[in-house]
């Protein structure tokens, strides 16, 4: 099955500059005639530039993982050298002095919207083929308003109010006369869920090309964006949840459906560290329903790496010289994969005691996301992990805790120096078990099929145990003690919820999801102003922190968006 290689040198110039107030990119223009527009060649080229963006346009501060911004949960402290190093993402993490000219807000918008303006790009010329032409006409179509809903569902988690461009033929002025707050939340939603209903209409179960969208990923993308909806946030004077929409939910259980997903194929992986290696046995597997596509040895000299990981990787002298040790795990985190003698999580005294690796039983799925002192880093005895400046550059301010899920083995042939260290790891955008609990969130909502989404919850709890080929000896060498069983019994609605938001933390941590969840749950001030208050003498960066509720759940509308709307911008609640 062929890649699709997102090549940052295709087409580039057939896109001019357009509206400063708006996006940096805007419709072809120039001398080419008619004829030369709708060449099938010409299209083609249109459409990989909109898919090469996704690649080209991320920067190590501008993550379109989100890892950056997701260092305002719980899960993780934003690393690096001290609280200057990155002073604008120290700002989000302690939830102060955010400001509307800060650099990171403006840019990760702008970049965004470059994105969404290579899929209308697309879709303007697009639209004026027709299909006996060019045959895979609405398929590419269906692609590029699967992009382009990927941009605006980005964008909306990050600044709520967003100017939507779902019309590819606007004029540069019509694109300036854009407002914000035209749509209210839950209409800007289903602006979204529109595009994503196209694609899941329009595009096959299987692609030949991987990394384009087939229907499976529609359809989680479809469930993912309805799950949001469904908890509302309308009232223009709160960021609160003020209702739970009941169907909402059930088309969330309506695309999360097995037989639609396993139509492409889609299941979990037998391990769950198989999600996060670079092998190319590992990548695209079962459980990765759609993931950006990076690429090594390809005739770009490595230009599609992934970069934006860059500033994760730590320093260790004569190996990853130049590593930055950014987005480190939180100790609350790792408190959170403590289990029971029952194998069960601790779900409201977890954070009561530090985790201590010698006596304290654990999910095996903290060795595979956390790298602990003690332990190899990226599972290489070459490299142990201890409490000293190799660890971080912070000299323990931000703790001695490393991200794994974004890392690769630094003796293996994956690990690419440029101007920062890359890799052509794929990085997972939908995955097989978020889509799972997506479901039983829905189902646990809905109070129906408890045992359902008690089962779901259970297969990821069964997986976890048995994912310890990487790990194998760490019982037995370091002294760890894995235990990790499932539920047994009836629960409640509400014991259900709880156990579904925990088992998606441990399931899904460092995976720039927790932030968005805890907004998206209406639980972000009551959970990380305890976290500031806990995680202080861990983390004196927090001494100071404090999270303002109905003001930093979303970020605030750049200054330099506003002044060049002419007015058709309304900045965010929370006096900015």
């Amino acid at each position: 099955m062929k890649k699709i290689i997102y090549s940052a040198a295709v087409a580039l110039t057939l896109l001019t500059t357009g509206c400063d107030s708006f996006l940096d990119e805007q419709r072809p223009q120039g001398t080419l005639d008619q004829e030369q527009v709708l060449d099938p060649q010409y299209i083609d080229n249109l459409v990989i530039s909109a898919y090469a963006v996704w690649i080209s346009a991320e920067d190590i501060n501008s993550s379109f993982s989100m890892w950056n911004f997701d260092v305002r949960s719980d899960d993780a402290y934003k690393g690096g050298n001290g609280t200057e190093d990155g002073d604008v993402f120290h700002a989000l993490e302690v939830s102060q002095g955010v400001m509307t000219t800060n650099w990171n807000i403006s840019d990760m918008w702008q970049r965004l919207y470059n994105a969404i303006s290579r899929a209308n790009s697309a879709l303007e010329v697009l639209g004026s083929m027709d299909s006996r032409s060019y045959p895979l006409r609405d398929t590419r179509i269906a692609e590029m308003r699967f992009l382009r809903a990927h941009g605006h569902f980005l964008l909306k988690r990050l600044y709520k109010n967003i100017p939507f461009a779902v019309d590819e033929n606007l004029t540069p002025e019509e694109y300036n006369n854009l407002e914000n707050t035209k749509y209210s939340n839950d209409e800007g939603w289903q602006l979204i869920i529109d595009d994503f209903k196209y694609a899941f209409d329009n595009l096959p179960a299987v692609q030949q090309e991987i990394g384009r969208p087939n229907r499976a990923a529609a359809a989680a993308y479809l469930a993912k964006t309805y799950l949001y909806k469904a908890y509302r946030q309308d009232d223009p004077k709160t960021h609160q949840v003020t209702s739970i929409d009941r169907d909402d939910l059930l088309n969330v259980v309506k695309y999360t459906d097995a037989t639609i997903l396993g139509a492409s194929g889609c299941d979990l992986e037998s391990d769950f560290h198989n999600n996060f290696r670079p092998e190319p046995q590992y990548e695209n597997g079962k459980e990765s329903i759609w993931a950006m596509q990076y690429s090594f040895n390809d005739g770009t000299t490595h230009g599609n790496c992934n970069w934006s990981y860059g500033l994760i990787v730590p320093n260790i002298p004569g190996v990853t010289d130049g590593g930055c040790d950014f987005y480190k795990p939180s100790q609350n985190l790792v408190n959170a994969f403590k289990t029971d003698e029952n194998g069960l999580p601790m779900l409201d005294n977890f954070n009561s005691k530090d985790y201590d690796m010698s006596s304290d039983y654990a999910d095996p799925r903290l060795f595979l996301t956390v790298g602990m002192p003690g332990t190899p880093y990226m599972f290489n005895k070459n490299y142990m992990i201890d409490k000293s400046a190799v660890w971080s550059r912070s000299n323990g301010l931000y703790g001695y805790y490393v991200s794994l899920k974004h890392n690769v083995d630094p003796d293996g042939e994956y690990l690419v120096k440029g101007s920062w260290w890359g890799s052509p790891m794929n990085r997972i955008v939908l995955r097989y078990a978020d889509v799972m609990l997506m479901r039983a969130e829905a189902l646990a909502q809905l109070n129906q099929g408890l045992p359902e989404a008690m089962s779901i919850v259970n297969s990821l709890r069964n997986r976890a145990r048995q994912s310890t080929q990487m790990i194998a000896d760490y019982e037995q060498l370091y002294g760890v003690r894995f235990n990790v069983r499932p539920y047994t019994g009836s629960y409640s609605r509400d014991e259900v919820l709880k156990i579904v938001k925990h088992e998606r933390r441990v399931e899904m941590a460092m995976e720039s999801e927790r932030f968005f969840d805890l907004v998206r749950w209406g639980e972000a001030s009551d959970v990380l102003n305890r976290y500031y208050a806990d995680e202080a003498d861990n983390c004196a960066i927090y001494s100071g922190a404090s999270f303002t509720a109905n003001k930093n759940e979303y970020l605030p509308i750049p200054f330099s968006q506003i002044s060049a709307s002419n007015g058709h911008y309304k900045q965010n609640i929370g006096n900015w």
